[in-house]
């Protein structure tokens, strides 16, 4: 009696609510869109996450959750979802990797922030980066001013190098 009404309970674990096909074009069409409006935001936010960066970043995973499973919580479905988001994140890293202007598409580029001392204001801008920021990444390389800087660059992965003048 007890193994019958557990047996509804482990099949509804594995039965999908939605046809198969269905998870890996809704997580395609996530992942892209996802891509998409992170690459807009900006590198900031990707290399250096503020905890309201990181709440908002929570808040859409569970916000897109929905779209990608259409409301089945099933395991099935959960595993057909990682599965394709894994190959997914696999198929872009291969494209990014083989072609520089696809990875250019995808990851961007490396911005000059500041050159010989002088900070680039318009891509600081547009990189939604502070002057506060900026100094305290020149501070974690050692350095105490703007004027001791060579280059400083936001790299593709959001963090920022910075290269000292050379000391006469």
């Amino acid at each position: 009696m007890l193994l019958d009404a557990a047996l509804p309970v482990s099949t509804s674990l594995w039965k999908l609510n939605q046809p198969w096909w269905e998870f890996p074009i809704r997580a395609v069409v996530v992942y892209a869109f996802m891509l998409l409006i992170l690459r807009l935001t900006g590198k900031r936010q990707i290399g250096q996450l503020a905890p309201f960066d990181l709440v908002l970043l929570l808040v859409i995973s569970n916000a897109v959750q929905n779209s990608m499973n259409a409301g089945d919580n099933s395991v099935t479905a959960g595993i057909i979802l990682v599965l394709s988001l894994v190959a997914i994140h696999w198929i872009v890293g291969e494209i990014t990797f083989r072609s520089k202007k696809q990875a250019l598409v995808i990851e961007g580029s490396p911005q000059i922030l500041v050159h010989n001392g002088i900070p680039n204001e318009k891509t600081l801008a547009r990189e939604r980066l502070t002057h506060h920021d900026l100094m305290a990444a020149i501070r974690q390389a050692g350095l105490g001013s703007l004027e001791e800087v060579h280059i400083a660059i936001l790299e593709t992965n959001g963090s920022i190098s910075v290269i000292p003048k050379q000391r006469s």
